[in-house]
């Protein structure tokens, strides 16, 4: 049985207590399941099928995520790896926030409207613009942004790419009530990367 994670405690310092416990790094999905099996009451306590509830949970993780980097930052104690696949704490090094304070990604999490403001329907237009960038000439950027490694930081290889197909096949294949549109969508840009990843 696991440990309860404390309700006192918010979710940026939550996720510092779970990297904490894990410092080779964790992926969102497993930080996502050691939440839930810890009973932490700030993100939904559903399914990940839902298209919906996936991104809601998705969205609350990457805003306290970069809520604790700019904490560990305005403290010196720490500087945050934030990555779909890697997630991980390392020491403070003075003199690197300049990498992170223009970060487009950092202003859209931290934008608490865009959680209120994205509904089923937005969820569903996100999938089918990857679809049309699929049928034009960006089909690579499009693969990798569906698999949330167009920012990777390391160099990409193909046993991650593989690695992150598995953990989406996972998420949403339709026996585990997943989408049938959205596996066909993770099996194409598999294809498609397989092509530049050989």
């Amino acid at each position: 049985m696991t440990e309860d994670l404390s309700p006192a405690l918010d979710l940026p310092e939550q996720l510092l207590t779970l990297l904490r416990e894990h410092p080779a790094g964790c992926s969102e999905y497993q930080l996502i399941q050691l939440l839930k099996g810890r009973h932490s009451t700030h993100i939904p306590n559903l399914p990940l099928t839902d298209k919906l509830v996936l991104f809601r949970t998705h969205f609350l993780v990457f805003n306290a995520l970069y809520l604790l980097r700019d904490r560990l930052w305005e403290q010196a104690s720490g500087h945050l790896q934030i990555n779909p696949l890697c997630i991980r704490l390392h020491p403070y090094v003075a003199g690197e926030r300049a990498l992170s304070e223009q970060d487009a990604l950092r202003d859209y999490y931290l934008d608490l409207g865009n959680l209120k403001d994205t509904g089923e329907d937005d969820v569903e237009r996100l999938l089918a613009s990857f679809w049309t960038r699929m049928q034009g000439s960006d089909e690579k950027r499009a693969a990798l942004e569906l698999f949330e490694l167009d920012r990777h930081a390391q160099p990409l290889t193909l046993a991650v790419i593989k690695h992150r197909y598995r953990q989406l096949v996972g998420l949403h294949h339709p026996d585990r009530g997943g989408s049938t549109q959205r596996l066909q969508s993770i099996n194409l840009a598999m294809e498609i990367l397989q092509r530049y990843y050989r």
